[in-house]
């Protein structure tokens, strides 16, 4: 944690808000990106987070909040993984050194609840453009004055989604004063794919055209010449020129939305000179900006992939944590998937990949390593990965599709209208079910089996352990079947060194029971089990006997075991790490109300709310799905007494 007798040397310890920032001479700001770089690395060696990101927008940011009148300007991020240095400037140097991503501290991530310089939620990739467009019309129809500037700020991996796309549509045909930043740094988690980066990486159009209309653009305003009557007539001057310069197209100024750049994103006097010359310009404008991510740390330089959110690491050396961890033979649930989907497409040749920037993170990788051909990252475009997926099961392939729950939420319409209207034997590979940790509510797997559970011809299973997921994988990867999802948490399973057991399909909507008992039945899905299980021997000890069986699937359920449970007639408690509203203990209250059984039934999940940061630990003690709530809502069903 950065030391506050150490910090008095510095400029950044005199910035509480960007009023301060902007007293400021401008031969200041370089010392003071300095300064930035420093505290983040010092902090963020301690107490992990998104690093790279930051690091390389520190200027971006200090410009920003230079330039503009924040908070009564708008600054939108997207994603919001560079969100740090914003953090800082905006009064929270003390809050990010003591509680960044911590329970009972700040976000990770811009939030609007916790400051009135984060002006929206951003933990997902290509939505500032949208959100900022909003804001700026809002601002046009309140007639507010004086000018509101509203910014959007967004990756050149993000504004390859979908929804970047569409802003940028309706953005080029309302009239508005948006300006976009384009923060190019050739990177979004993995090395972006797709055309649009190589345009961007080749998008020179024109130096020599950029460079002499900005120029001609200075002098103009300079001598007052600039005017809203003479706008079209510099549009058309624009394009005239355009043509005698260069032969290739611009796609922003095609959609008639005026571009600068590219200029370096890692000089803050040249960024404050553009930004205090295109301010104050009417209609949209996008300023192409190219930085380096983890700039101003070689070893972030160099590998910015691993950088993207390191964990703790030694300032001195750039040594990861990670990296110096002794093993201890259990393994990612992730790479199991990976090994476990690489067996498997080596016996099929019709298994094939698709993830949505996110190889690494997916482990979708060590598949790609070997059988690149049958491995397609579509970049960020969770809709396009669904519905891609779809067109290759149409036509006799088996995708697997690996995306984060909280990510595969935006593509709900392409899961129903192109996968599951067709019953297409696709898979969903749910990476980062249930709680995810300290990203927070924006990435928490809450909704994946109440969002699926309703969705015709779709099946959902989660697996209890690393076996149970490779047996789930290779029930997916037979014939005759439509869509299955797999749930599957992050981090590392249980099992040490024997992960790996033989790849034996099982039947569709077959749980198991792991323990009778005659006071209670306790039904669990996914890895929560393990909790449920030390809860139930604590009870046990105390003399008490409680069933407990693994449902496997919450979509089918178990009709054996849900007569077996029905017949028992005893209070039932169901568990699972995702919300407990239209979850799989909804199933079972839905199952028995169907079958006319009349059963005290308590649903053990995540509430009826977002849940904050924290540790997974802390989390799960929060919401009672960790080993002490489960014993404690058996106990309040059955009215134990706490010293019995």
């Amino acid at each position: 944690m950065p030391m506050e007798d150490n910090e008095h040397k510095s400029i950044l310890s005199s910035i509480n808000s960007p009023d301060d920032l902007r007293r400021l001479a401008p031969g200041q700001l370089p010392a003071l990106c300095t300064d930035i770089r420093k505290f983040l690395i010092d902090s963020l060696s301690t107490n992990p987070g998104h690093f790279a990101s930051g690091m390389g927008a520190v200027e971006l940011t200090v410009a920003l909040h230079y330039v503009f009148n924040t908070p009564y300007d708008r600054i939108v991020w997207d994603v919001g993984h560079q969100a740090y240095p914003h953090k800082l400037l905006t009064g929270r140097r003390k809050a990010f050194a003591e509680g960044n991503r911590k329970f009972g501290g700040i976000s990770g991530f811009p939030n609007p609840s916790e400051s009135d310089y984060d002006t929206f939620s951003a933990g997902h990739a290509s939505n500032s453009i949208s959100a900022a467009l909003g804001m700026a019309m809002a601002s046009q129809l309140k007639g507010e004055n004086p000018r509101r500037n509203v910014v959007a700020v967004i990756g050149d991996a993000s504004i390859s989604g979908g929804l970047a796309f569409e802003g940028l549509n309706n953005a080029a045909n309302t009239s508005n004063n948006l300006l976009i930043i384009l923060n190019d740094n050739e990177m979004s988690i993995d090395h972006n794919v797709g055309s649009l980066h190589s345009y961007f990486a080749h998008l020179n159009t024109s130096q020599r055209y950029n460079n002499f209309r900005y120029k001609a653009y200075r002098t103009m305003r300079k001598m007052h010449l600039v005017d809203d009557r003479g706008k079209g007539a510099i549009m058309r001057f624009n394009n005239s020129l355009k043509s005698l310069l260069t032969r290739s197209q611009n796609i922003f100024e095609g959609l008639n939305i005026r571009y600068f750049g590219p200029f370096d994103g890692n000089d803050i006097n040249t960024i404050v000179r553009v930004l205090n010359d295109i301010k104050d310009m009417d209609g949209p404008r996008i300023l192409h900006l190219r930085s380096v991510k983890g700039k101003g740390y070689a070893p972030a330089e160099a590998n910015p992939a691993a950088w993207h959110a390191p964990g703790c690491f030694d300032p001195a050396t750039g040594k990861r944590a990670e990296e110096e961890a002794p093993k201890d033979g259990r393994m990612k649930y992730q790479d199991v998937f990976g090994h476990t989907l690489l067996g498997l497409a080596r016996s099929d040749r019709r298994i094939v990949a698709v993830t949505a920037a996110m190889a690494s993170g997916t482990s979708v990788s060590i598949m790609q390593h070997e059988m690149p051909e049958r491995v397609f990252d579509v970049g960020i475009s969770e809709g396009h990965a669904v519905t891609f997926a779809g067109g290759l099961a149409k036509d006799g392939m088996k995708p697997f599709v690996a995306i984060y729950s909280s990510f595969l939420q935006r593509a709900y319409d392409h899961i129903i209208h192109d996968v599951a209207l067709l019953n297409l034997p696709v898979t969903f590979c749910i990476d980062r079910a249930g709680i995810v940790g300290e990203d927070g509510p924006t990435h928490h797997g809450a909704f994946d089996i109440a969002y699926l559970r309703s969705v015709p011809n779709m099946t959902i299973a989660s697996p209890r352990n690393e076996h149970w997921l490779r047996k789930l994988m290779c029930t997916a990867a037979a014939d005759g079947h439509g869509p299955i999802a797999i749930r599957y948490p992050r981090g590392k399973g249980r099992m040490t060194d024997n992960w790996e057991c033989a790849l034996e399909p099982v039947a569709i909507g077959r749980g198991e029971r792991l323990r009778d008992g005659h006071e209670a039945c306790v039904l669990t899905i996914g890895p929560v089990a393990d909790e449920a299980a030390s809860a139930i021997d604590s009870l046990a000890v105390r003399g008490h006997s409680i069933a407990h069986y693994d449902m496997v699937f919450a979509k089918p359920l178990d009709e054996t075991i849900m007569r077996e449970v029905a017949e028992k007639g005893l209070p039932v408690i169901t568990v699972e790490d995702g919300i407990a509203s239209g979850g799989m203990g909804s199933a079972v209250v839905e199952w028995l109300a169907d079958h006319d059984y009349t059963l005290p039934v308590r649903r053990v999940g995540l509430p009826d709310a977002f849940v904050t940061q924290g540790t997974p630990s802390e989390l799960a003690a929060l919401c009672g799905t960790d080993a002490a709530g489960i014993e404690r809502a058996i106990a309040e069903t059955l009215k134990i007494h706490p010293e019995e």
